[in-house]
Order: C-alpha cells, then sequence, then structure tokens
C-alpha cells in the first residue's frame, strides 16, 4: 500500500510582496525540499515533510532574511507605527520646498537627520523583498524604492559634501524625494495589508466547528462528557435535539431530523434512523439518537475539508501584479540608461568625473517610481472604497485585479441563488375546495417541528384560519396527524399510508385517502434573471455547482437563464470542478456554505455573502454585504474592470513623465525645485484620475 504524503507548515514574517514568497519557494527547492508552497495572504509554507528536519527549514528561511516559526505569528500594528514615524519626520522635509531660503529646514545637516531614519527604514522594510526578488530574476517595485531612494539619498549627501557652504549645494539636495517615496509607498502597503488580514483565518474557523463535547455511553451505561479530540473509533455516543454530531459514525438507535446543508448544500433537513451514516459537525435539528464513532481525528469529513481548504490557498495561481510586471522591465532599463549618461558625458562628452556621475545617479533620482508607486494602491484604495459604498468588502486590492480578468462566474444554490424560504407553489385538492386543505395544513403545521413547516406557516396565516384540533401527534420521518371534527388528518410524506406518490412533495391525508397534495418550491432571490443576463452580455459563462439535487438545480437554472448546470457534488467533488473550469480562465466562485469554503479558497476569487457560516466568509476574498440583491456581482465585475483601467492609466502617465525627465536629467538640465515640482505633479495627475474612479460611469 503507498504511503499517504505528510506535510509540515511554517508560519513567515518578513515577506512584503508576492515576490518575497517566490523567492523562498525557489531557495527551498534549490535546498532539495520537495513540494514546495508558500502563500504569500496567509504567510504560510507547505513542503513534504519526509526526511526533513524542522529546523533544518527554519535555518535555510533565516538565511535569506526572513523568520519562520512552527505556530503562526501574530501580526502586529508594525507597519502602520513604521508610516506614522515616517509621516512625521517627512512633512517638514517636503514643506521646506514652500518655505523662505533662510529657514533652517532648508540647512542640508537638517535635512539629513531627517530623511536618515527614514531612509533606514525604507532599507529595513523594502530591501529584503528586493534583494530576493533580484536574486530570483524578476525585480519588483521594491528594486525601483530601493534604487530611487538610496539614488537620491546618496546624490544629495555628495553634492552636500562637495559644495558644502555654497548656494550650489542646494541644486542637489534630494532628501525630501527620499522620504517621500518610502512614506508614500509605505502607506500604500499599510492600506493593502490591513485588507487581506481576515483571508488567513478560514481553517481556524473550520477547526473551532471541530471543537465540541460528545457524550460517550460507558460500560456501566453511565454519560461522560468528553471532547473531540478523545473520541475514539467504536465510542458509543449520545446526540440530543440543538447538538452537532460530533464525529463520523453510524445511528444504533433513534431518528431525527438532521441539518446537512453546511457539508451538502442540502436545502432541507433530513431524515435519519438506524444504521445511516452520520457526518461530523452536522446539527440534529430534532430528535434523538445513540451513535457509534466511526471515523475520529484527521479521518473525518470535516478535517478533509479543512485540508482541502489548506491545499486550495496553498495551490491558488499566484497572479503576478501589474505593477511587478511593469518594474521588472523598467529596472534593468533605467539602470543602462544611467549606466549610459555616464559613458557618454564623461568619454563622449568630455566632462569631468564626478559631474558624469552626478548626471547618472541623477537619472535614477528622476526616474524614481514615486508616481509608478502610487499607481496601483491609489487606484485601489478607491476601488475598494467605491465597492464598499454599494455594499461590497473586498480582501485585497489584488482582487480587483482578478476579479477583471474573470471569465467564469460559479454560483452555489441554496442560500445563494435561493432565500432558503419555502413558497407553496400548488395545493391540489381532491374533492373540498383549497380553503379547507389550507385550514387543516395551517393547523397542523402550527404544531409541527419540521424546518419547512416554518415557510408553510407563514404563507398561510393570511389565507387560513386556526382549527382545534385533537390527539395532535408529530411522527418523525413521517410528519404530523391529528383528529378534527371525528376525520382522522396526517400531513408529510406518502409513506404515511403507503401511498404512491402523485406528484406532490407534500401529502394530507383524510382517513387514510389523499386529500390535497402541496408543491413547494425554495424562493428565487429577486432580479436574478437580469443579473445573469448582464453578466453574459459581458462575455462571462454563468454555472450552477451545488450540493443539491440536480432536480432543483435545474429548476433554478431554467429561471434564471443559466444552462450549466452540476448538482449533488460533495465538497471535494466541487474542488475538482472549480480545477477544471479554472483550466478555461478564471473563475469566481459564489457560496455561503462550509461544504463551498475549499471551492471558494481553490477558485482564483473566491465571493461570499454576509449571512454565510464564517467559514465561507472567511475563504472568500469577496463578501456582498446585500445578501438579496445578488446584482452585486455586476457591481463588483465592473468596479474591478474599471480599476486595472485606471491602474493602466496612471502606469502610462507615469511612464510619460519618466519618458520626459530622464533625458533632461541625462543632459545635466535638472534643478532640484522643477524635479521635485515635475515628481509632485506627476503624483498629483496620479492621484486625482484615481479619484476620478470614484464618480465614474461604471456602466460604459
Amino acid at each position: 500500500m503507498k504511503e499517504a504524503k505528510k506535510y509540515q507548515n511554517l508560519y513567515i514574517s518578513g515577506m512584503t510582496c508576492a515576490n518575497c514568497a517566490k523567492g523562498i519557494e525557489k531557495h527551498l527547492t534549490k535546498k532539495g525540499i520537495k513540494e514546495v508552497k508558500i502563500d504569500f495572504a496567509s504567510a504560510e509554507a507547505q513542503f513534504l515533510s519526509k526526511n526533513i528536519k524542522i529546523n533544518d527549514v527554519i535555518k535555510e528561511i533565516e538565511s535569506i532574511g526572513f523568520q519562520a516559526n512552527i505556530e503562526e505569528i501574530e501580526k502586529d500594528n508594525k507597519l502602520e507605527k513604521l508610516f506614522v514615524f515616517c509621516l512625521i519626520l517627512t512633512i517638514p522635509l517636503f514643506s521646506h520646498m514652500f518655505l523662505n531660503q533662510n529657514n533652517i529646514l532648508h540647512n542640508p545637516i537638517i535635512q539629513f537627520f531627517l530623511a536618515l531614519p527614514v531612509y533606514i527604514i525604507g532599507c529595513y522594510y523594502f530591501g529584503t523583498s528586493a534583494w530576493n526578488s533580484l536574486k530570483s530574476k524578476v525585480p519588483n517595485m521594491d528594486v525601483l524604492i530601493i534604487i530611487g531612494t538610496t539614488a537620491a539619498f546618496f546624490y544629495s549627501v555628495t553634492g552636500t559634501l562637495l559644495f558644502w557652504g555654497t548656494p550650489e549645494a542646494h541644486n542637489f539636495l534630494f532628501f525630501e524625494t527620499t522620504a517621500t517615496i518610502i512614506t508614500l509607498v509605505l502607506l500604500g502597503n499599510f492600506l493593502e495589508h490591513s485588507s487581506v488580514k481576515k483571508t488567513t483565518t478560514a481553517i481556524n474557523e473550520l477547526k473551532s466547528i471541530q471543537n465540541l463535547e460528545a457524550k460517550r455511553e460507558k460500560k456501566d451505561g453511565s454519560i461522560e462528557i468528553i471532547s473531540f479530540k478523545n473520541i475514539i473509533k467504536g465510542d458509543v455516543l449520545l446526540v440530543n435535539s440543538g447538538d452537532k454530531v460530533p464525529t463520523d459514525g453510524i445511528i444504533i438507535s433513534g431518528e431525527g431530523f438532521f441539518d446537512e446543508s453546511m457539508m451538502t448544500g442540502e436545502s432541507h433537513s433530513i431524515v435519519k434512523k438506524s444504521n445511516e451514516e452520520l457526518i461530523g459537525g452536522t446539527l440534529l435539528v430534532n430528535g434523538n439518537i445513540k451513535m457509534i464513532a466511526q471515523k475520529v481525528g484527521e479521518e473525518t469529513v470535516l478535517s478533509n475539508i479543512i485540508k482541502l481548504v489548506k491545499s486550495a490557498q496553498n495551490n491558488k495561481p499566484n497572479i503576478q501584479r501589474l505593477g511587478d510586471k511593469v518594474s521588472a522591465i523598467f529596472v534593468p532599463f533605467v539602470l543602462l540608461i544611467s549606466l549610459i549618461t555616464f559613458i557618454l558625458n564623461h568619454y563622449a562628452f568630455n566632462i569631468n568625473l564626478s559631474e558624469s556621475f552626478m548626471r547618472s545617479i541623477a537619472v535614477l533620482v528622476i526616474s524614481c517610481p514615486c508616481a509608478m508607486g502610487l499607481a496601483t494602491p491609489t487606484a485601489v484604495m478607491v476601488g475598494l472604497g467605491r465597492a464598499a459604498k454599494s455594499g461590497i468588502f473586498i480582501k485585497g486590492g489584488n482582487i480587483l485585479e482578478e476579479f477583471s480578468k474573470v471569465k467564469n462566474i460559479v454560483f452555489d444554490k441554496t442560500g445563494t441563488l435561493t432565500t432558503g424560504n419555502f413558497k407553496i407553489e400548488s395545493i391540489t385538492c381532491n374533492k373540498s375546495d383549497n380553503n379547507d386543505a389550507r385550514n387543516i395544513i395551517y393547523s397542523l403545521e402550527i404544531h409541527s417541528s419540521h424546518p419547512i413547516a416554518k415557510s408553510l406557516i407563514k404563507e398561510l396565516k393570511v389565507k387560513a384560519k386556526y382549527l382545534e384540533l385533537e390527539e395532535i401527534k408529530e411522527i418523525k420521518g413521517y410528519g404530523i396527524q391529528a383528529k378534527w371534527k371525528g376525520d382522522f388528518y396526517q400531513f408529510g410524506s406518502a409513506k404515511f399510508v403507503n401511498h404512491i406518490g402523485e406528484n406532490h412533495q407534500i401529502y394530507l391525508y383524510k382517513n387514510k385517502s389523499f386529500f390535497a397534495g402541496v408543491n413547494c418550491s425554495d424562493e428565487i432571490k429577486n432580479d436574478l434573471k437580469e443579473t445573469i443576463s448582464e453578466l453574459k452580455q459581458q462575455g462571462l459563462t454563468t454555472t450552477i455547482l451545488s450540493g443539491d439535487k440536480v432536480s432543483k438545480c435545474e429548476l433554478v437554472g431554467k429561471a434564471i437563464g443559466i444552462n450549466n448546470i452540476y448538482g449533488e457534488h460533495l465538497p471535494h467533488e466541487k474542488l475538482e470542478k472549480i480545477d477544471e473550469l479554472n483550466k478555461n480562465g478564471l473563475t469566481a466562485m459564489i457560496g455561503d456554505g462550509i461544504n463551498d469554503a475549499p471551492a471558494l479558497a481553490k477558485a482564483h476569487v473566491g465571493v461570499s455573502l454576509v449571512g454565510s457560516t464564517e467559514v465561507a466568509i472567511e475563504s472568500a476574498q469577496v463578501v456582498l454585504l446585500n445578501t438579496d440583491n445578488l446584482k452585486q456581482i455586476n457591481t463588483v465585475y465592473k468596479i474591478s474592470k474599471h480599476t486595472l483601467i485606471t491602474i493602466k492609466q496612471n502606469l502610462f502617465w507615469a511612464f510619460s513623465y519618466n519618458i520626459v525627465a530622464i533625458p533632461i536629467a541625462a543632459l545635466g538640465f535638472l534643478n532640484p525645485m522643477w524635479g521635485a515640482l515635475f515628481m509632485a505633479f506627476s503624483d498629483i495627475v496620479v492621484i486625482g484620475n484615481s479619484l476620478r474612479l470614484k464618480k465614474k460611469n461604471i456602466n460604459k
């Protein structure tokens, strides 16, 4: 028998971007560690543990400038503190441009000591990421930040030393550029990081469901309370109404209604009796049963779902950020231009060594990625803000970029496309009129504990009147019965009288004979047909992927215009289907239950509803606050598309600025005031263009 693979997990701190994760992954793989997966969002590393010492892996990670721990590392507000500290020092540095030349803030020494701590923080925070991205041959934005701020800082220091005490010294002061770049990019990182904190807790939420207590029957017949962790195979456990099933097993006595929607997506409670299987974590709505534990610990269905969620999060493809793609080209380009500037000035135009060096450094200074550093985060901030105003919570700016490229939209059915409330489609009577049937059904259901009874009572209370029934009795698995005016009524399953069904869902019998049939449907949410139509018009493929019966899924699909239907899918089957759909383009999955959690994590973008299970919400990257209005799916897609357009426009402007500014610097015409104003104007244009997204018509 083939031995199952065992994996080890570590938690990493010090990563500032997805390229950090890629760098660690490449380094560990080179060192012979197998199947390494680093997830930047959760700061978690996973690798094959066979023949590997955990301490050796920790040492390898620490050798390239990161920290690793077996326990999850608590994330504090360090980034926020760094930003605030840098901002306090940057404000006086930047404001000197608007003050009289005699002001103390024009003093190069004062500027140096204001900029130095900010520069050190920048090197500390962005340096590791920049270095690792260079080693992995994929330069990222952090490389630009380090190059630009270092060039500006040492350009200023060199100019101060060479022209100390002369008016020319002020022409070489770019300390405010160093501080401004670092502070603004720290702000962008802080805002993005703060919005993705909640994406790492899905697995903890799943694990909390397992923290159940169980009632174990001892050999002497007494009952003891034990933890889920202490359940062993063969234990006899008692489960009562309102309890969660503590582990997977089989009923040995009793029966009850079980809510398995969190696992299977089945919209109705299910009756289970002796010799039927139970899933740990599901809810016993009504009844009392005795069960025997069959699967415990890591073998349970819920434990396997935890593994699926973890695997899906770790294996989700990382879509490289647009800014980093640009940086990968821009960084070597700027370095090449800087080198060419030095060579041409010194060797072709016979300009002295120090002046040629200053001009080459000036190219790096003027090309500093201030506007480029703002291009993505400012657009993302506005996009996230607009989404929030529309009742959409998005956990991270990269999600906007990913959603804009989605090709497939996949919906769960129960609780996502439907409300979970049941609507009476028809009451068909045998001999009497519908009023008699309504009155009897209403009066019976008031005494019923079946979940569907609430919906029937709500629908019938306006049209029906209450009757004083006698000898009321609810029979689990069948329905409810009573007497009225000497007649015997039964309402529920056709099994009551071994009756062959007449295509009704619920039956009313009078004295053992068919009296009326009721057909119900799960209520579909408003405006879904229009929503699906709009999605299709934008070239998106729509699909229903549910644990509920195929026939029910097809009814909903037909009503709202979705033709791709996959019903009766268990969590692992949903995961496989998402994997299959991912091959045809980026996929967004919309779901609300624990059974959807692995699929939500595996999809490129997971979308959940605010009333969903905590696990579904935490597994998703987008949460819709208005559960009754799925038009928000259209809204978030359009906001995402226009955010990406804005990012591209911002990057175009940032490039245009560099195309004009770099030749000016290379020819030696760089004036610090003009350079700073040029850069400030570039920043204002980028910020202004991003703010346009607030009011922009996204329906065009």
